[in-house]
């Protein structure tokens, strides 16, 4: 039977226990124990770090005794006065001291973990995960979880003396088209309908701009039921924030000060403001994807201008066909990549959709995969272009546009990360601005919203919005932090009529405009101030600044790649009772 805490009360937690003569009460998890026969030390861990308890000769023999049968993740409180170690650690905060125990509570006894309670922990991580009580033990992992807790209180802190109230949205909303799938609720009261869980509250804070609270904050819970990667998990938690009779810049320089605030106080690193800005078209030309990791270098150079007249087949086709021939240039890449690792780049190249690579690698003379097809000069005039010099390698690829920017953004992390050329301790912050406000639609052939669609175009691009969608940019923005989005942003179009023609040209009936959006639209009637926001993801801020590999490192329950949760088994089958009353019947089709 288990001791009672009765006549006990903690004074300290063990990671704060550093001055001897004081008498301490302490409380946690059995982290290991040596027993020397005559004396006994347990090391006693908590949230706070770890301390050394003592019992010896001169312990009372039933504290002796009980100290005796403890075993690793017991449940411990222990009462004693701290004196100085005799064997010290100078590696650890507590290391100097230790507790002569002389009252001893074992308050939970524990079975043999399915998994040693250690730091650097190399067991399978969906043990882990279906034993996650006992993971979230583990140093690393406590000090992430407490981290995140660190930013999620500086955030309210800066935006609360910045004049935003913090409001909460419904967690059951009304289903609306945001760009993923929603998580639905069925309802017992309305059978047949349903509920959706927010992919964001997007609608309500404009809806709280509209109503006169014009600055609105919240630490919101969104859901999204896509695919899950290490920077993406079914539910997560946006800093999200809406402020009126602002324009655009007022808004990024407010994040940018939260921004300065989190990474002083939580990791003491010192943000230089203002964040440099990147357009969309720039950020694609020169990184081939719209959140780059600027902390490196290898940035894509188009040389269609001059490979156009070469003999090479290959370019020739690509430029006829109104393609592009571009380049990065590894620098001292040449001694890294041997033909075969330059083999499984273009393998790579291949499944991302390009027909391949051409390359030139100069070890001790430039090695040209195209050089039958070059005339004289030509080899050292492409070399020129990329300022590349011997241990170079220059990669090389001709396709359309959209392909040829795909594959060498996605090469050109790759050749970082061989080379170990990307900084861990730098944290390089952009603003991607001029986003564009359409997307195209292969499958249906569509021009669609690449936002929400409230997004404010630009006042030069409305005269577009009817014949020419391509070149309709918006009043958007992305912050991004080394190759992560961290956050999209827009103003918001509070004009009734250019709201109805924008649902207009995204194809949208009066019918679809009402049943999906009638309320929002109805609201604008009433007079709207002019506002916009942003949408900060504290899970990937989270990560990045905890050097995470993955979300799941940073969130107390995760899920895994097919969004269900080992530790509990969820989601689960209902039994037919409880989905009679909703009007539920399952019907699972097979594959």
């Amino acid at each position: 039977m288990a001791d009672s805490m009765k006549g006990l009360k903690r004074t300290h937690y063990c990671g704060d226990v550093t001055e001897t003569g004081q008498e301490v009460v302490v409380g946690g998890f059995v982290d290991r124990i040596r027993n020397k026969g005559g004396v006994i030390f347990i090391v006693l861990r908590d949230r706070t770090g770890i301390v050394q308890l003592l019992f010896n000769d001169k312990s009372d023999p039933e504290i002796f005794e009980k100290a005796s049968s403890c075993r690793g993740e017991y449940v411990l409180m222990a009462k004693g006065k701290v004196v100085e170690r005799e064997s010290k650690n100078y590696k650890i905060k507590t290391g100097l001291v230790e507790i002569f125990v002389d009252d001893l509570r074992i308050l939970a006894k524990a079975q043999t973990p399915p998994f040693e309670i250690v730091s650097d922990s190399n067991v399978n991580e969906e043990l882990r995960l279906k034993y996650r009580y006992l993971d979230l033990r583990r140093e690393p992992l406590q000090k992430n979880i407490i981290m995140r807790h660190e930013i999620a209180k500086v955030t309210r802190e800066y935006f609360y003396e910045n004049g935003f109230l913090e409001i909460e949205t419904p967690m059951m909303m009304k289903s609306t088209p945001e760009g993923a799938r929603d998580y639905l609720v069925p309802s017992r009261v309305h059978q047949g309908k349903f509920y959706a869980l927010p992919q964001s509250p997007q609608i309500y804070k404009q809806l709280l701009m509209i109503s006169g609270y014009d600055r609105y904050i919240q630490l919101a819970r969104c859901f999204r039921d896509e695919d899950l990667r290490a920077d993406r998990q079914p539910e997560f938690t946006q800093i999200d924030l809406e402020m009126s009779f602002v324009d655009a810049e007022d808004i990024q320089e407010c994040v940018e000060g939260f921004v300065q605030r989190v990474f002083k106080e939580v990791i003491g690193v010192e943000i230089p403001t203002p964040l440099p800005r990147l357009t969309f078209a720039d950020a694609m030309n020169r990184y081939g994807t719209d959140k780059p990791d600027t902390r490196f270098g290898f940035e894509i150079q188009d040389i269609s201008g001059i490979v156009k007249n070469t003999d090479f087949v290959v370019f020739r086709n690509a430029l006829n066909e109104g393609g592009s021939v571009r380049a990065i240039n590894v620098k001292d890449g040449a001694g890294t990549y041997t033909r075969k690792e330059i083999d499984k780049l273009i393998e790579h190249a291949k499944g991302i959709g390009a027909k391949g690579l051409a390359y030139i690698r100069w070890a001790d003379e430039p090695n040209c995969s195209f050089k039958k097809f070059l005339k004289d000069g030509e080899l050292e005039t492409i070399c020129n272009a990329v300022g590349a010099e011997k241990g170079d390698l220059i990669l090389i690829c001709a396709d359309k546009n959209k392909t040829v920017l795909s594959t060498l953004g996605a090469i050109r992390l790759i050749c970082g990360k061989r080379l170990n050329v990307i900084p861990e301790d730098k944290y390089n912050f952009l603003w991607i601005t001029e986003m564009p406000f359409f997307e195209y639609d292969e499958e249906s052939g569509t021009w669609v919203a690449a936002h929400h669609p409230f997004t404010m175009p630009m006042e030069e691009c409305l005269e577009y919005l009817d014949t020419d969608p391509a070149n309709v940019r918006a009043k958007a923005w992305d912050l991004v932090l080394n190759g992560t989005e961290l956050s999209s942003g827009s103003m918001r179009i509070t004009d009734f009529e250019l709201q109805q023609k924008m649902f207009t040209a995204l194809g949208m009936t009066d019918e679809e405009i009402k049943a999906k959006f009638g309320f929002l639209v109805d609201a604008y009637r009433y007079g709207a101030p002019p506002h916009g926001g942003m949408g900060i993801g504290l899970d990937r801020l989270a990560m990045i600044m905890c050097k995470a590999d993955s979300l799941r490192d940073v969130t107390a329950f995760p899920k895994v790649q097919n969004a269900s949760e080992l530790m509990s088994e969820c989601p689960s089958t209902v039994d037919e009772e409880n989905l009679s009353v909703l009007g539920i019947k399952v019907d699972i089709q097979e594959d």
